[in-house]
C-alpha cells in the first residue's frame, strides 16, 4: 500500500530527558509522523528511517561527565534541519567548537528569555514580540558560541538560550519548547517541523485511521480475530477501529473478573454489541478471579494473579473460536517505547498487568496492533473521530486490575462491592457539578479498616473510602484537586448515607511525589 502517512518524519534521539515523550507528542500534534529512538542509533537505521528532521532531547548528563552521551555524529550527514534542546544544544555546541560549562546561577523552571539583535528569528515566529517565558531545566550552559552560529536570545541571567547556524538549518536552544510552561512553545515545534523540515499535516486522525484500515485489511485478508475487550479506551478503540476494517471477522471476548467499577459490564455490552454491533462474548469469571485472590496483600503479587488469570480465562474462551489466527491487542507507543528497555534511556518496566507479550506465542496466533504507533492522546482523538461515545473515550484512566488495586490489602467480593457504589457516587457529582473534565484522575480507594460512627440513634462500626483528585498535564508529577468544600460534604453525605457498610469518607491531599497517584 503507499504509505502516504509516512512519508515526512520526524526522528526524536533520546538522550534520557525525561521530557523526550513530550518532544515526539508535540511533533505529532504538528501533523508529522516520529519516532523516539535511542542517541545509539546506527548511521544505516537513521538513512534508512529517511527522516525529514532530527531532535536531540535533553538529558541529566554533563557534557564533561564521564561516560556521558556523544553527539551521534550520523545525524550530520543527513543533511536535514537539527534542533537540539538543551542537553541537544550543548552537544551541537562542543561538536561545532564552542564552549559549555557549568553554571553560577541554575535554571530550574519558569524564566524569561530576549532575543537579540541579530535579524534571524526562531522557527514559527517563537519571540517575535522579543520577550518570552519559557522553561529552563539546567546546571550547564552555552559559554562560548561555536564557530559559524550566531546567539538568537539570552535569559533574564545572560544565559544563551537560543542559537543557530548561519548557513545550515540547526537551532539550538536551552529551554524546553515541549512543556507547557513554555509559552507558545507548541508552536516553536511546529514551526521547526513546518517551515525548517518542510512538512504538511499528514499526520491526522483521519488520514491514520484510513491507513489502518487498510494496513489490517491486507494483513487479515479472510482470517478471524479475536481481541480481549477490557472496556478501556485502548482496546475500546481497537475493537471499533477492526470492526471497521472487518467486520464479522472480528471477536471480541470481554472478561468480567468482578473487579469493574459499576454496572461496566451492561455498558460495555451496550455500546459494543448493541449499539455499534461489534460481536462480543461476555464471560462471567468473578468467582474465579475472587477465589485466586483470597488472603492476597501484597500489591504487585495481586497484579500478577489478576493478569495471569486473565489470560487463562481468555485463553479458554479463545480456543473455542474456530478459525482464529490473529490476536489484537491495544498496545499504544509508549507501551513499545518502554518496552524496548535497553534501546532509550527513558524506558521504564511496564507494570506486570500490562506484560501479555507471551499470550499469541502461546496460542499460535500473529499479534494485531493497530494502536502501536499513537500516543494516549491520538487514541482519544480516533476514538471520537470512530463514532465511540465521548463520557467513554474522554474518561479518567483505570488501572488494568481494576478496583484490585484500589481495595487496600486482601480483595473480597463485599469490599468490591461497597467500593464499586461509592465510586460511582463520587463521579457522578463530578460529572452533574462539571468537576469531572477539570480533574485528571479521580477515585475512591477502599481502606480495610473499621472507625467507630454515630448514624441516628445508634452507634456505627464500619468501613472507610478515600476520595483521590488530582490535576496533572504528563501523570509524572501531579497535584491534589482543591475540591470545593461544600461538594466534598455532599459526596460524603450520599456516600455514608446511601452505601451502608461505610460510615467515614477522608480526602487524599497528597501530591505525587511524594505519593504515587495510585494508592497500590
Amino acid at each position: 500500500m503507499n504509505d502516504l502517512l509516512h512519508s515526512q518524519k520526524i526522528l526524536v534521539l533520546d538522550y534520557g530527558s525525561q521530557y523526550t515523550q513530550l518532544i515526539a507528542r508535540r511533533v505529532r500534534e504538528s501533523g508529522a509522523y516520529c519516532e523516539i529512538h535511542s542517541w545509539r542509533m546506527e548511521a544505516e537505521e537513521i538513512r534508512a528511517f529517511a527522516p525529514k528532521g532530527i531532535i536531540l532531547s535533553g538529558g541529566h548528563h554533563s557534557v564533561y561527565d564521564e561516560g556521558a552521551p556523544g553527539l551521534n555524529e550520523a545525524v550530520l550527514t543527513q543533511e536535514v534541519p537539527i534542533l537540539g534542546i538543551c542537553y541537544g544544544m550543548h552537544l551541537l555546541a562542543r561538536h561545532f567548537g564552542g564552549e559549555v560549562s557549568p553554571s553560577a546561577t541554575r535554571e530550574y523552571g519558569d524564566a524569561m528569555v530576549h532575543t537579540s539583535d541579530k535579524k534571524s528569528e526562531l522557527p514559527g515566529g517563537f519571540l517575535a514580540s522579543g520577550a518570552g517565558r519559557v522553561w529552563m531545566s539546567h546546571g550547564d550552559h552555552v559559554t562560548r558560541v561555536p564557530f559559524g552560529f550566531q546567539p538568537l536570545a539570552t535569559s533574564d541571567n545572560g544565559i544563551l538560550a537560543a542559537m543557530e547556524h548561519e548557513e545550515l538549518a540547526i537551532v539550538g536552544v536551552q529551554f524546553h519548547p515541549e512543556v507547557n510552561h513554555t509559552v507558545d512553545g507548541a508552536k516553536f515545534i511546529q514551526g521547526f517541523v513546518h517551515d525548517l523540515c518542510g512538512c504538511t499535516g499528514l499526520w491526522n486522525a483521519g488520514n491514520v485511521i484510513e491507513h489502518e484500515i487498510q494496513l489490517a485489511r491486507d494483513k487479515v485478508g479472510n482470517d478471524r480475530v479475536i481481541l480481549g475487550l477490557s472496556g478501556g479506551v485502548d482496546s475500546a478503540v481497537t475493537a471499533v477501529l477492526l470492526h471497521r476494517a472487518i467486520g464479522d471477522q472480528l471477536t471480541c471476548v470481554f472478561v468480567d473478573n468482578g473487579l469493574l467499577r459499576l454496572n461496566e459490564g451492561e455498558e460495555v455490552m451496550a455500546t459494543f454489541a448493541s449499539h455499534l454491533g461489534v460481536k462480543v462474548i461476555r464471560i462471567d469469571a468473578e468467582e474465579r478471579f475472587l477465589s485466586r485472590l483470597a488472603g492476597v496483600t501484597d500489591p504487585e503479587q495481586k497484579r500478577k494473579i489478576i493478569g495471569h488469570t486473565f489470560i487463562e480465562v481468555f485463553e479458554e474462551e479463545a480456543k473455542k473460536i474456530e478459525g482464529a489466527k490473529w490476536l489484537a491487542q491495544g498496545t499504544i507507543y509508549p507501551d513499545v517505547i518502554e518496552s524496548a528497555g535497553a534501546k532509550t534511556k527513558a524506558a521504564t518496566n511496564i507494570k506486570s498487568h500490562h506484560n501479555v507479550g507471551g499470550l499469541p506465542e502461546r496460542m499460535g496466533l500473529k499479534l494485531l496492533e493497530p494502536l502501536r504507533e499513537l500516543f494516549k492522546d491520538e487514541v482519544r482523538t480516533v476514538g471520537l473521530e470512530l463514532g465511540l461515545p465521548a463520557r467513554m473515550i474522554l474518561r479518567h484512566p483505570f488501572p488494568g486490575p481494576g478496583l484490585g488495586v484500589r481495595i487496600l490489602g486482601e480483595v473480597k467480593k463485599e469490599f468490591a462491592d461497597l467500593l464499586r457504589r461509592a465510586d460511582a457516587i463520587y463521579l457522578e457529582e463530578l460529572y452533574s457539578t462539571g468537576h469531572y473534565d477539570k480533574i485528571s484522575q479521580a477515585f475512591a480507594v477502599f481502606l480495610p479498616v473499621k472507625s467507630v460512627g454515630v448514624m441516628g440513634d445508634g452507634r456505627s462500626y464500619d468501613y472507610v473510602v478515600a476520595l483521590r483528585a488530582v490535576e496533572t498535564r504528563d501523570f509524572m508529577t501531579a497535584t491534589w484537586y482543591p475540591m470545593p468544600h461544600d461538594l466534598l460534604s455532599r459526596i460524603a453525605n450520599r456516600i455514608i448515607n446511601e452505601v451502608k457498610g461505610i460510615n467515614r469518607v477522608v480526602y487524599d491531599i497528597t501530591s505525587k511525589p511524594p505519593g504515587t497517584i495510585e494508592w497500590e
